[in-house]
């Protein structure tokens, strides 16, 4: 086997990896390194767009609105049952994901816009750090957390695993909201990555 073989070969095996289904074992040892998040102050890692179904863009920068959440992001386009008019949930403009979370169930950050979040932030957003009706500085935008969960669904247990789904929603992973949070938008403004997200 020549040079250029073993490296392909490498390399897909490191991509392998990295896509596998992380184990519930795997999972709780990253519990002491998650809950030690920054509260109430922490740092935007990464911003992704969703342009169409099960499409991405990630962001340098984008602006925050009322009418989209993230600028050129479906969420406008995606009823619910939930919402009073089966049009999309006003409390579920924006989902911010902890980035410590992202990268025990997800893997290395390339991977994190498969979540379908759109902020990634290192930042403790769970329950007791950021209950319902907080309000956060995300950049010159502020947001406002929703009382309505985020929770994981049959896509997020195809993309990382029926223990990943287990961990997120229920026991500690429930209350520390290691799926992510559903904000709305009270204030526009624009975000960039290294922003600061801090509570109000």
């Amino acid at each position: 086997m020549n040079a250029s073989t073993e490296t392909g070969t490498a390399t897909k095996r490191n991509e392998a990896d990295e896509a596998r289904h992380r184990s519930a074992a795997e999972l709780e040892a990253a519990l002491p390194r998650i809950r030690e998040a920054p509260v109430g102050d922490g740092i935007i890692q990464l911003i992704v767009r969703r342009p169409a179904e099960d499409q991405r863009e990630v962001l340098n920068e984008a602006r925050i609105n009322g009418a989209e959440g993230i600028e050129g992001d479906t969420w406008n386009q995606r009823g619910t049952s939930l919402s009073a008019d089966g049009g999309p949930h006003p409390n579920k403009q924006i989902t911010i994901m902890n980035s410590r979370a992202a990268e025990a169930v997800i893997g290395p950050i390339e991977r994190w816009p498969l979540a379908g979040d759109q902020i990634y932030a290192d930042l403790d957003i769970g329950h007791e750090a950021l209950p319902a009706g907080t309000q956060m500085s995300i950049g010159t935008a502020v947001v406002e957390v929703a009382v309505e969960p985020h929770t994981g669904c049959a896509k997020f247990a195809a993309r990382f695993g029926r223990e990943a789904l287990r961990f997120v929603n229920t026991g500690e992973g429930s209350s520390l909201r290691l799926r992510g949070v559903n904000c709305r938008v009270i204030q526009p403004g624009t975000v960039r990555v290294g922003d600061s997200v801090t509570r109000l």
